[in-house]
């Protein structure tokens, strides 16, 4: 079987072996199958087989077991008889016990085996136990202990960031590995420590942002990590599983899978025998990001429709086919990272741009709600978010109504959502994902989102305006209204109707022609009736400062309602705006 390496080992063992630091908080994809040389394995014994060599004891606590000695066992007792004793290992005074007799070297001794044992369902004796250890190992001369501590996270949890809200064995513990990563003498020694994390953002901050505490992340798999896991499987599998494509194929298919959900859809289409389809695993795929990132934060949305379902917008129908399309479509040195997409409510702008996603043919992630009220589980959330885009081969993310999704970055914005809107500006100018995540933002309200989100680059290249529909689009929404209510439809009563919707927007018409099909009307005139019984809600001015800031804010001149629009007449707008905001308007 092939070898398989991986670049987070890699890191870590340059971390500890170039003495840049003596604890490591290894994160990320932590709970996965990793290739040891001969078979796929969790991490704990990949991390063991690994890091196998001479002089090297390493150590190992897992919260539900008792602290394993893998290598020098006899090697670290003895050393911890003769420190509890005072005396070195060869001394005179470990002489004298032996010749007195066992009875004191057999308490140490016990004592010894015991603390291995009592930690058991005991993390505060553990921490200090191995801190202990620690210690021994430098008086000793042994100075070359590794230690694997498992769920640091449920040891060493965040809380709310506040000590005062743990219970006092938290605390307890927190203090212990605080005091223990500070201690200068560690720092200056040879002993090792790798706390294992889903996040680091759940590991209490007194613990993981010390500095000296480096993060160390293990990523998803790649497309060749899965290959070589589907080849390996294929290769011993009792039960090989009938595939539609080549594994290469296969693998890319699967990208956001871990080894371990690859591993269950292998197992399963090889029990039934029956043939892996594409959307079976297009399937998988979905159901298991989900599931990874919770079904409250996003789901993926599959549009049924796409432009030529639109009604209306002709121009801007064109923009999107001519330049939006080809430029998300485009390799990375010339893709747009995204664009932000504004207008008044009731615009139409989620039916459109969820058509321009039908027309992408990628996945299309819908982002509903990245903010927790748990403390640090906003940071655990988009962690998990930028793992999976990382894996994707290329993604859209959908968020509709992005101005309450991502906060403000200034100083009254609360400290959780400047960083979350720090790090998702982060990733949308990452040139790492240009061209393989896209973003289409939706908002009424485009002025409320941050500027730095705003700025080119990241979806400021491209702030697309949603305006109502005028001229022939408009008399494009009114026959679409009319058509199957009335046997003859002509101009006249496109005209009669015209003048009976004024100010009517794509939601608008969107409705009416719901409650004209409804009531069926089989005239002009009772459709008239109709229309007049109708009331438009109390919201024009919101929706003319909301499209007041769409035309503001608006990045390409050719989509605006008169493409020869002057310095003077953007001005008028921003006067109209700030009339509005004096009156109460946002």
């Amino acid at each position: 079987m092939t070898e398989h390496t991986y670049d987070f080992y890699s890191r870590l063992a340059r971390i500890f072996n170039s003495d840049q630091s003596r604890s490591v908080i290894l994160c990320g994809n932590v709970h996965d199958l990793f290739f040891n040389g001969v078979q796929y394995v969790p991490l704990i014994p990949f991390l063991c087989e690994k890091s196998s060599a001479a002089g090297l004891i390493r150590l190992v606590y897992e919260l539900n077991g008792p602290i394993r000695l893998l290598d020098h066992r006899d090697k670290l007792k003895n050393a911890w008889i003769a420190w509890k004793a005072g005396a070195d290992v060869d001394s005179l005074l470990i002489r004298e016990l032996r010749s007195k007799g066992p009875s004191e070297m057999e308490r140490l001794g016990t004592e010894f085996e015991r603390l291995l044992v009592d930690a058991i369902g005991n993390p505060t004796l553990a921490l200090e136990a191995l801190r202990q250890m620690t210690i021994c190992s430098r008086s000793s001369g042994l100075g070359n202990l590794l230690i694997y501590i498992e769920a640091a996270d449920m040891l060493l949890p965040a809380g709310s960031g506040d000590v005062a809200a743990l219970n006092d064995r938290q605390v307890h513990r927190i203090s212990i590995v605080q005091d223990w990563f500070s201690d200068p003498a560690f720092l200056g020694g040879r002993d090792s420590v790798c706390l294992i994390a889903e996040s680091r953002s759940l590991v209490h901050p007194r613990v993981s942002r010390l500095p000296q505490v480096l993060p160390v992340e293990i990523p998803p798999p790649n497309s060749a990590d899965r290959l070589h896991y589907i080849e390996s499987f294929l290769s011993t599998a009792s039960a090989t599983p009938k595939l539609w494509a080549a594994p290469s194929e296969l693998a890319a298919y699967t990208a956001g899978l871990s080894i371990h959900a690859l591993r269950q859809l292998l197992i399963g289409a090889g029990y039934t025998q029956e043939p892996l389809t594409a959307a079976q695993t297009i399937g998988k795929v979905e159901e298991f990001i989900q599931g990874q990132i919770g079904e409250d934060v996003v789901e993926f949305k599959k549009p049924s429709h796409t432009l030529d379902d639109v009604i209306g917008f002709s121009r801007l129908k064109q923009f999107l086919r001519d330049e939006l399309l080809p430029r998300f479509r485009a390799p990375a040195d010339r893709a747009l990272p995204g664009a932000a997409v504004a207008g008044p409510i009731g615009g139409g702008k989620t039916f459109i741009f969820e058509a321009v996603a039908g027309e992408l043919d990628m996945p299309v992630l819908v982002l509903k709600n990245i903010r927790s009220q748990w403390f640090g589980q906003t940071d655990v959330i988009f962690e998990r978010l930028r793992r999976t885009l990382e894996a994707l081969d290329r993604v859209l993310i959908f968020v509709d109504e992005a101005d309450t999704q991502f906060g403000g970055v200034g100083p009254e914005a609360h400290t959780t959502e400047r960083r979350l809107t720090g790090k998702i500006q982060a990733m949308m100018s990452d040139t790492r994902l240009r061209g393989k995540v896209l973003w289409l933002l939706m908002t009424a309200r485009i002025h409320l989102l941050s500027p730095d989100i705003r700025r080119p680059g990241r979806v400021g290249d491209l702030i697309i305006p949603v305006l109502d529909p005028e001229g022939d689009d408009r008399r494009e929404f009114l026959g679409w209204v009319l058509r199957g209510l009335l046997p003859d439809i002509d101009d006249a009563a496109i005209d009669r109707l015209d003048k009976l919707t004024e100010g009517h927007s794509a939601a608008a018409f969107a409705s009416l022609r719901s409650t004209l099909r409804a009531k069926s009307p089989a005239s002009m005139d009772a459709v008239a009736e109709i229309v007049a019984d109708h009331l438009p809600p109390a919201i024009e001015l919101a929706r003319r400062y909301q499209t007041l800031q769409a035309l503001a804010n608006c990045t390409r001149r050719s989509l605006l309602p008169d493409p020869t629009v002057t310095d003077e007449q953007r001005r008028s707008w921003q006067l109209e705006i700030n009339r509005l905001e004096s009156q109460g308007i946002r």
